[in-house]
């Protein structure tokens, strides 16, 4: 049994359970936000599950690229769950536990060991953007709009949610993001760096996974070492495990990848990666 098969979702007096989800296909281990009857809002079931189907896809061999989406069309995430907040929130220790909860899913998806890109359409608002954030990419359909509308609800953010929004779009970005709580559309998304990418609403999916598959088709040891180093940059010099990176750059060196490069490059035809 995984570690996601583990944790139960618990189910409404109509049957209705909202869950995360993962399905492997062409080299992407997909997490999926399933929630479509609350537009994918998070509960706090879900962000227990959230680590759990990290390391389950980050053991999968078959596993080259994470992605993160939302059950259907509608929405990637449209936040936390608040139809829940009245019984999970409701004490100072219920929102401890909430908080801690949700800060040990947040922190899984910055670490996970593979990529991960957040594939967004539709919507994606207040706790999907932080969701998001974690992600090492974001690309989302052209008709996606986002929002954090922490000022319109009376809602804090801590240090480290906003710092993860400084670190992409930049201090004066992030100032109006939060000062005027207003729906930005997947262009104005792009142009401030919220987003890498955007593709066309119609196609999207096949877009999306042509995308993903590019990624899959590369060296993971020589992604897993970049991912490594970016992240370093971003870290106070004393948190920086340099040799760790330094091992993880040689061990592209030594790998079987490294001379099968080689090798297609000097053929003219397309590497086969196994990660070793």
């Amino acid at each position: 049994m995984s570690k996601l098969e583990k944790i139960v979702p618990e189910a409404e007096a109509d049957g209705y359970a909202p869950t995360i989800r993962i399905e492997v296909r062409d080299g992407v281990g997909w997490m999926i936000f399933a929630n479509p009857k609350r537009r994918n809002a998070v509960t706090y079931t879900m962000w227990r599950q959230i680590p759990a189907a990290l390391d389950d896809l980050a053991a999968d061999d078959d596993v080259r690229v994470v992605a993160l989406r939302g059950e259907g069309e509608a929405s990637f995430i449209s936040g936390a769950d608040i139809s829940e907040f009245a019984t999970r929130r409701s004490t100072p220790d219920q929102v401890a536990e909430y908080d801690r909860v949700g800060t040990e899913a947040h922190a899984a998806i910055v670490a996970c060991p593979k990529p991960t890109v957040a594939v967004i359409r539709t919507w994606c608002v207040g706790g999907g953007v932080a969701t998001a954030l974690g992600c090492d990419l974001r690309i989302a359909s052209e008709d996606t709009r986002f929002a954090v509308p922490a000022a319109r609800l009376g809602l804090g953010y801590r240090y480290s949610g906003i710092k993860a929004l400084v670190d992409v779009v930049g201090p004066a970005n992030a100032r109006e993001i939060f000062f005027t709580a207003r729906k930005y559309p997947a262009d104005e998304a792009l142009r401030m760096g919220l987003i890498n990418r955007t593709f066309a609403a119609e196609g999207f999916d096949a877009a999306a996974q042509a995308y993903l598959e590019e990624i899959a088709g590369n060296a993971p040891l020589t992604i897993a070492a970049a991912k490594m180093a970016i992240r370093a940059v971003g870290q106070d010099p004393d948190q920086r495990d340099i040799a760790a990176i330094t091992e993880a750059v040689q061990t592209c060196f030594d790998s079987e990848d490294y001379r099968e490069g080689r090798a297609a490059f000097a053929e003219k035809r397309p590497p086969r990666f196994r990660g070793r």
